[in-house]
């Protein structure tokens, strides 16, 4: 490991144990829009079992929690861990574990018929996210959806660049519905499942 990604562990440890919330997840609108185009990505309006790795201070994990059965949510952070089970702390279908990956994949909770991968692969080394990736795969359920959001910009803290992370996902052979673009994200969404919204409901 680099001097640079060995870093990352303080990174986290100063930003959380500044503010519960350091990236302003709460409080900004853009934070707020991006997670509702995410939601409004999804395929189904119910799912049975999700995964959410790298859940930060969990307002997305709750928003899941509304249309999932079970949500297990992970962080590598200490401190992000302890934020977001106080955030859903009333949520029973919600598990907050603490996960650092790709060792810590949940292979035995799965397979998961939702993953939720929110800005998390460029903290993680390009062959370290590859196992990522192909544990995806390997926990996804044969009805499955995979999501990725993740930040356009450059910043000092990436270990790769957000193109090389979704084409690790799209590597996995996985058909893509989604792809939303903007000058700060991009959001794509594949699955297991190769029809439309429309045709799983039988229109046109």
């Amino acid at each position: 490991m680099s001097a640079q990604a060995s870093s990352l562990p303080a990174y986290f440890d100063s930003l959380y144990g500044a503010a519960d919330d350091p990236y302003g997840v709460r409080s900004r609108w853009y934070e707020a829009r991006k997670r509702a185009l995410l939601l409004a990505s999804l395929t189904r309006p119910r799912y049975r079992r999700a995964y959410e790795p790298g859940c930060g201070t969990a307002e997305l994990t709750a928003a899941l929690a509304e249309r999932c059965e079970r949500v297990l949510a992970s962080d590598f952070n200490a401190h992000a861990v302890d934020v977001a089970r106080r955030r859903t702390a009333d949520l029973p279908q919600v598990r907050v574990e603490r996960h650092a990956l790709p060792q810590d994949w949940p292979r035995a909770d799965g397979p998961f018929d939702l993953i939720v991968l929110g800005e998390i692969g460029y903290f993680i080394e390009p062959e370290a996210w590859a196992a990522v990736a192909r544990a995806c795969l390997a926990s996804l359920a044969p009805d499955g959806d995979l999501v990725a959001c993740d930040w356009r910009p450059d910043f000092a803290e990436r270990r790769q660049s957000t193109q090389a992370v979704h084409a690790a996902l799209e590597g996995l052979g996985l058909r893509r519905l989604l792809r939303h673009e903007e000058d700060d994200f991009v959001l794509q969404l594949w699955s297991r499942d190769a029809r439309s919204v429309a045709a799983r409901e039988g229109i046109g």
